[in-house]
């Protein structure tokens, strides 16, 4: 990865998060402690962001889109008992829908052995994982592939969801408040959520503590569309009574 794409990686993930120390990052760019320090005080004199005692945080939002992969490797431990969670939702003989979100992903890793269980994707890396899994099989989505989130997105006004019927929608989003519902960032990415959203009985949140109380570019799912939201248990209290008082099933893992 080049200097110039790891700063743009940097302002991403402390807007996915708000703020990031100097071994965290390091870790996950794997170079030095010292580089990171360089590539945070560079970003700080064009004033994106401000130095903390051992890390940085975000002066304003941006419209940056991490990488999928990058993505992946953030809140592990968090998405990975969220996706154990989801994973027991679902049941035999269901046919169920993912996004291209990472925590859809490691929903994807948490399934077990179904009978005709059928999934329908966008997402590339998910469809991967369950090539070959007994009783599982796999529908995928046409369109344009979107590399940097390994998702195909429709280019047409007929999608795969107006020929389907999805008993569950698995979601993740960039943002969820209770006035916003879930939101994400990028447009066609939206639109896919949508047409997914329209055509299941229930919608199924995957968010993790970094996503509430947020919003972003557009709305895909209001509020009152949820059936039930896995988070983790480092999401504030208040806020899962809230969304409890809505009638909304919460899931904290």
């Amino acid at each position: 990865m080049f200097t110039h794409e790891r700063r743009q990686q940097i302002i991403a993930i402390l807007e996915e998060q708000q703020r990031a120390t100097v071994p965290e990052l390091s870790r996950l760019f794997a170079v030095s402690e010292v580089t990171i320090r360089k590539d945070l005080a560079w970003l700080a004199n064009l004033k994106p962001i401000v130095r903390t005692h051992g890390g940085a945080i975000l002066v304003s939002g941006t419209t940056s889109e991490l990488g999928f992969d990058t993505r992946e490797r953030l809140q592990h431990q968090e998405k990975t008992r969220i996706g154990i969670a989801a994973a027991k939702l679902v049941d035999d003989g269901e046919t169920i829908a993912l996004d291209s979100s990472t925590s859809s992903l490691y929903l994807v890793r948490a399934l077990g052995t179904y009978k005709e269980l059928t999934v329908v994707t966008n997402n590339l890396r998910s469809a991967m994982e369950l090539c070959g899994r007994p009783g599982i099989s796999v529908l995928m989505s046409g369109g344009l592939v979107r590399w940097e989130a390994y998702s195909l997105v429709s280019t047409l006004e007929e999608t795969i969801f107006q020929h389907v019927h999805i008993k569950r929608a698995f979601v993740g989003a960039k943002g969820f408040s209770l006035a916003e519902g879930l939101t994400d960032i990028n447009r066609d990415e939206v639109l896919f959520k949508r047409d997914m959203v329209a055509a299941a009985k229930e919608v199924v949140a995957l968010i993790d503590h970094t996503k509430w109380d947020k919003v972003a570019l557009a709305t895909f799912c209001k509020t009152d569309r949820l059936k039930t939201i896995v988070t983790d248990s480092a999401t504030p209290r208040h806020l899962i009574e809230q969304v409890r008082e809505r009638g909304i099933e919460v899931i904290v893992v």
